[in-house]
């Protein structure tokens, strides 16, 4: 009943906002997404389906909280996590318009992030590329981004995040959060203002620092980070220099499967801090000879039915019900610097180099592996040990444009190369029988053992060009394409023996657009773009995840990389209180690549790649807000998204082996409905969110893993002082999250796909958090 109602009421609210945004600029123009007053703005102008986010949406969230959380409010987007912040990595799932978060491209102020997958082998998570007080906008677009975009795996739409420039004046803020789950963040940023003594040049400083326990188990999730951005005017140019530093340390919740929630509840999670319960079952598992013969299977370790089972001595029923602890380390450095030059009045350029070395660990307590000496007389090893897999990046690159105004045609060509060294290990760390004798929220040293160990090297080049032609002053028509070639090489440190190389290439990825703009406020747009991902250097996704030689060479010789061709067309409209976007989509995807998981994800048991043909989705996009008056705003927006296999997945001896042929896509809910209501008078501020996201699969034959739909709502209210006094500048802000308490499965697909499922036992659904509340105080200087 209580979802019914809120279903109720954001649809009603969609009803009644009609298809439109809040503007205080009539007149439509290219730039308007980046400039009009409003929460949500759409991309005037735009021949793709564009909605930018302006830092007021993110600075209602709660502090900390991802900007991926704070798009979930536009139209084909759907956004889960296990944290109420949503910014815990491993659990952090984005869906839009059926592809998955490592098939859309991501940059922060033009420098590439990768697919910002959890073991990101190019790149990293938004929430450490910068702190969520530092990000002005986010530019979202849903089909297709700009052919200068600096991605390689962008077959679906890309996320722009634009960080906040330095203030022309002296000053400062300090942010102070606390709340649920004894958490607490503080954060602090100096404006050095313009020094007119260093040619007009503006900085800022800013440290973010973040802890709290999980809301569920025990140990907590913590990060501490550091951003500076210094803009130096060169005339009518400039230059701007960028820096990030994030230290980030976060304990894992457990991934769960519905039969674990149905025996030990959704509040379920590993063992941490109770080492004996962990030691117990581990002892168990690897003693299968001192029980009952047939009581354990030998080569899994779990109970067989016969006897008693005497994991319940330890309050699970197999080995993989819990663990100790599992966690994400990871240490990143960004740096980026852009030269922007204008050549007189009808030349532009512009030029951006970057680097970004990462080092990250992903820690788990493994039964499946002893401590050496686990056994023997007089050894202190213990009957498990952490297992890791570990990280290490170093990449850079330069991104390069120049713009031609020719009156009516407007030329743009550009480039990107990029030379990024990814370094990926598995290792295993002895522990101690009586306790733990290592930091678990900490980089590890010293192994027992490599399992394997690989160096990857991938030389990215892509290059573009494109006209906007403006054919009369309501007619505006573009038109180019890029290429990309993308070199994959690996070298074998330790494991089984990889080499060789795998291209991805493609001379012409066309993109054309028509913008039309009718008297009124009526625009029509409509586009077609072809796109390609690059294969993924890494040991555990991709043709080297395989870690066979074998499948590499059929990969190189015989395999084409993912493409997809994207139509979409729609209406925009504004006036003075509503502006509104409605879209059109359909996408082919071809040559589709997956890996499903083959065991729970702890065994580390190599993924299995296989081409699951082609996938069609069709859809519908209708977004709008409406300000009812100075005061208040009604926004809405409904997705319909049907994203269906084509193919039956075959192996190359004919076999069948999945039926996935018309089956729903993983992680593509059909119905997506989101709706908000805003009020601000006289200091006081408030928001209502809603949303409802329907019904998705985990499996690729839709045989079990259907996880219901969920519908959920987040308040936000505060007060911004209005004296010139003390107050000057203070504000204070309330969020809670998860308002009425809702119970759903919030993550999908933590611990991969799978073909079937009936049995309910695969470990990879993740609890969403239960209602939060936060208060933040906030005080400009």
């Amino acid at each position: 009943m209580k979802s019914a109602l809120l279903l109720s009421a954001a649809f009603g609210a969609l009803l009644f906002a009609a298809p439109a945004f809040a503007a205080d600029n009539p007149e439509p123009a290219p730039d308007a997404a980046a400039e009009v007053e409003a929460v949500v703005v759409i991309g005037q102008g735009q021949s793709r389906q564009v909605q930018v986010l302006n830092e007021e949406s993110i600075a209602s969230q709660v502090a900390g909280t991802s900007a991926l959380k704070a798009i979930d409010k536009l139209p084909g987007v759907s956004f889960q996590s296990a944290d109420p912040f949503g910014a815990y990595e491993w659990s952090t799932s984005l869906s839009i318009r059926g592809f998955n978060q490592n098939q859309l491209g991501f940059t922060r102020d033009g420098v590439p992030l990768g697919d910002m997958s959890y073991g990101n082998h190019n790149g990293l998570h938004i929430s450490r590329a910068i702190a969520s007080e530092n990000i002005g906008k986010v530019e979202l677009a849903q089909g297709a981004g700009g052919l200068g975009t600096a991605s390689t795996s962008n077959l679906g739409g890309t996320l722009q995040f634009y960080s906040r420039d330095p203030s022309e004046v002296m000053g400062g803020q300090l942010n102070l959060t606390g709340g649920s789950s004894a958490m607490h963040r503080v954060f602090g940023r100096f404006e050095t203002g313009a020094i007119d003594q260093l040619g007009g040049l503006r900085a800022f400083v800013s440290v973010a620092d973040q802890k709290t326990d999980k809301w569920k188990g025990g140990s907590e999730q913590k990060q501490r980070q550091y951003d500076a951005k210094a803009v130096l005017p060169l005339g009518e140019g400039s230059v701007t220099g960028f820096y990030t530093r994030s230290e980030r340390r976060e304990q894992d919740y457990q991934d769960m499967s519905f039969d674990m929630i149905k025996r030990l509840g959704r509040d379920w999670d590993n063992f941490v801090p109770a080492w004996n319960k962990a030691v117990g079952v581990a002892a168990v598992m690897n003693n299968p000879n001192n029980y009952t013969s047939g009581l354990l299977d030998l080569a899994s370790g779990y109970w067989t039915g016969v006897g008693t089972n005497p994991y319940a001595a330890f309050g699970v029923a197999n080995p993989d019900d819990a663990y100790y602890a599992g966690a994400g380390i990871r240490d990143d450095d960004l740096y980026g610097a852009t030269l922007a030059l204008p050549f007189g009045d009808r030349v532009d350029f512009k030029a951006t180099a970057y680097q970004h070395k990462n080092k990250g660990q992903g820690l788990w307590g493994t039964p499946y592996q002893v401590s050496p000496g686990y056994g023997a007389a007089g050894s202190t090893a213990a009957p498990l040990s952490i297992r890791t897999t570990e990280y290490s990046i170093d990449r850079g690159g330069v991104i390069a444009d120049l713009t031609v105004d020719l009156g009516t045609h407007k030329i743009g060509v550009g480039f990107w190369t990029e030379n990024n060294h990814f370094d990926q290990a598995r290792r295993f760390y002895a522990e101690t029988l009586t306790g733990p004798s290592r930091d678990w929220l900490d980089f590890q040293s010293n192994p027992f053992r490599t399992q394997w160990q690989y160096a990857f090297t991938t030389e990215t080049r892509t290059a573009h060009i494109e006209d906007t032609w403006t054919v009369t002053d309501a007619l505006k028509i573009n038109f180019g394409f890029k290429a990309i070639k993308v070199d994959n090489d690996v070298e074998t440190i330790a494991g089984n023996a990889l080499t060789g190389s795998i291209r991805s290439k493609d001379n012409f990825l066309p993109q054309v657009g028509v913008v039309y703009a009718f008297d009124g406020g009526l625009e029509l747009f409509g586009g077609y773009t072809e796109n390609m991902a690059a294969f993924v250097s890494a040991a555990t996704a991709g043709p080297f995840g395989s870690q066979s030689q074998t499948i590499v060479d059929y990969v190189a010789d015989t395999v084409q990389p993912e493409t997809s061709k994207t139509w979409e067309g729609g209406a925009r409209y504004r006036t003075d209180r509503f502006q509104g976007v409605a879209a059109l989509y359909h996408v082919t995807f071809d040559n589709r690549l997956l890996a499903y998981a083959n065991g729970s994800p702890i065994q580390g048991n190599p993924a299995v790649l296989s081409n699951v043909g082609s996938v069609e989705t069709k859809g519908v996009e209708v977004a709008g807000e409406f300000r009812l008056t100075e005061a208040w705003s009604l926004y809405g927006a409904y997705t319909y998204n049907d994203s269906k296999y084509q193919d039956d997945v075959v192996t190359l001896d004919g076999t069948v082996s999945a039926r996935t042929a018309g089956k729903t896509v993983v992680n593509s809910p059909k119905n997506i409905l989101k709706a908000e209501i805003r009020f601000e008078q006289a200091g006081f501020f408030a928001k209502l969110g809603v949303n409802h996201t329907g019904e998705r699969w985990y499996t690729y034959e839709n045989i079990g893993g259907k996880v219901d739909g969920y519908t959920v709502a987040d308040l936000t209210v505060g007060y911004r002082f209005q004296n010139e006094g003390w107050g000057k500048g203070l504000e204070i802000q309330a969020n809670v999250t998860n308002l009425f308490d809702e119970d759903y499965i919030s993550t999908i697909g933590s611990g991969g796909f799978v073909n079937r499922d009936a049995a309910g036992t695969t470990m990879t659904l993740l609890p969403a958090p239960p209602r939060q509340g936060f208060v933040t105080i906030k005080k400009a200087f």
